[in-house]
């Protein structure tokens, strides 16, 4: 038990230990990212535009249609 409180003290009481958990943190949070990336590509595979897809956008346009004349 004695070993763990050690551990405890050193992680949060040095600053080496401050950057272990900084630096774990970021790895740990990557991991994840990668992983929900991977699993969501899985689901939702890219396929090729077609006419009853849904968009916010008009892609139909060739510039801001508010100003069309300043994008020439």
């Amino acid at each position: 038990m004695d070993q763990v409180s050690s551990f405890f003290s050193w992680l949060f009481g040095t600053r080496q230990g401050a950057i272990v958990l900084v630096l774990g943190g970021i790895v740990f949070f990557l991991i994840i990212a990668f992983v929900l990336e991977r699993r969501t590509r899985q689901i939702y595979k890219e396929h090729e535009k077609s006419e009853d897809d849904f968009t916010l956008f008009d892609d139909d346009e060739d510039g801001w249609s508010d100003f069309e004349d300043d994008n020439k």
